[in-house]
């Protein structure tokens, strides 16, 4: 059997979203058929888990990666059990169940809009913190807290590769913070343990490690030319790297714009070169902060903003900006994880417009990003997930 094969049936549980892929029943919210997640990641539905720990219920192997465990160490699948919920008694009606609002005709969602697919879970993602699509292959890759810090995930959701070692070497990651793709086909990575970026081909070799003395490199986004726009927090910075990635050269790394305050999530927009951040504002007596969205055009001269209180303005609830990118029509959409929600602010000459796209489902929403097909890729950090939302 093929690597890639193996790889498959690996993740073959977190592909079949609705049915056990043991005993092939279909999932239950309740009872014997409520989904379970196993230490490693798989889940099965707890009539399984009884049957593989046998009468004594004391230790059951893994059906799928043969890693042993005990009963105990079982726990609630939450993404499962929450697209069980949206579902309802029918199975049916996820796409509405996804898209409803209470903001009337101008907060209605895209016609269609449903959950196609979700992957990782406890296990398998520990504490995600960045997702990126690669434009020309429909890759993932996900940045996260486990062994291996990047998840390269298929076009259909199989796991392809895992890499990026925790680890002291020069090219090993200490504490990824956020990951972009470029049109080349290389995975970079901001790391805050060492201040760093770090560019990895789709193999997981590392190519490149950046140090120009940054102060705290946080989120990234690449151009179609395969730059990278790169917020420094620490320093209030933005942050254009040219290399070549092929042969591990820095060419230039140059500071395009200063004076932001704690820049961290960044966007840029692949047909007209605008990029938009999201700055995090200190808090002011007991408030935990709050949060400011920022565009600029290609040339760096502001075109737009909006904080948290501005947006209170058009929404009556709090508004805490966590992740940014823009749509195939150049919208700049958000992630919300006071409301939980995914949120289109407008294109930047209507800017700020208020239209949620995903109001059900998310627990903690931290990464957000379209692939070429246009499907949404929002990363849970809630339930260390990625879920992937798709018009239908």
């Amino acid at each position: 059997r093929s690597p890639q094969a193996g790889m498959a049936a690996e993740d073959e549980a977190e592909l079949s979203l609705l049915e056990c892929r043991v005993c092939f029943e279909p999932y239950g919210p309740d009872g014997q058929r409520r989904p379970l997640n196993l230490p490693c990641g798989h889940v099965l539905c707890r009539d399984c888990v009884g049957a593989l720990a046998g009468a004594e219920r004391r230790r059951l192997e893994c059906p799928f990666c043969r890693r042993p465990c005990g009963p105990a160490e079982t726990s609630d699948c939450r993404p499962l059990l929450q697209l069980l919920e949206l579902l309802g008694p029918a199975g049916g009606g996820l796409a509405s169940a996804l898209g409803r609002s209470g903001g009337g005709a101008a907060a209605a969602a895209p016609a269609g809009l449903g959950l196609r697919l979700c992957l990782g879970g406890w296990g398998s993602l520990v504490n995600p913190t960045g997702v990126a699509a690669c434009p020309g292959s429909g890759r993932l890759a996900v940045a996260h807290d486990g062994k291996k810090r990047i998840h390269v995930f298929g076009p259909s959701g199989f796991c392809l590769r895992r890499f990026g070692e925790r680890g002291d070497a020069g090219n090993d990651i200490k504490y990824p913070l956020d990951v972009t793709v470029t049109s080349d086909g290389h995975v970079v990575v901001t790391d805050g343990g060492d201040c760093s970026v770090k560019a990895f081909d789709f193999e997981g070799r590392g190519v490149l490690a950046v140090r120009e003395g940054f102060c705290l490199p946080w989120g990234l986004d690449a151009t179609p030319k395969s730059e990278i726009i790169l917020t420094d927090s620490e320093a209030g910075a933005l942050y254009r790297l040219t290399a070549d990635f092929h042969r591990g050269e820095l060419k230039k790394c140059q500071m395009i714009r200063s004076r932001l305050v704690s820049p961290r999530a960044v966007a840029v927009c692949q047909t007209s070169g605008a990029v938009v951040v999201i700055e995090h504002l200190k808090a002011r007596g007991p408030s935990k902060g709050s949060t400011r969205v920022k565009i600029l055009s290609a040339e760096m001269d502001l075109i737009g903003q909006m904080d948290s209180f501005g947006l209170n303005l058009v929404f009556p609830s709090r508004i805490y900006a966590t992740a940014v990118a823009f749509d195939k029509e150049g919208r700049v959409v958000v992630t919300d994880v006071c409301s939980q929600a995914v949120i289109c602010l407008g294109k930047p000459e209507e800017f700020p417009i208020f239209n949620p796209l995903i109001s059900h489902g998310l627990s903690y929403p931290v990464g957000l990003t379209y692939m070429a097909n246009d499907s949404l890729v929002v990363l849970d950090s809630g339930d260390h997930s990625i879920k992937l939302y798709s018009s239908t």
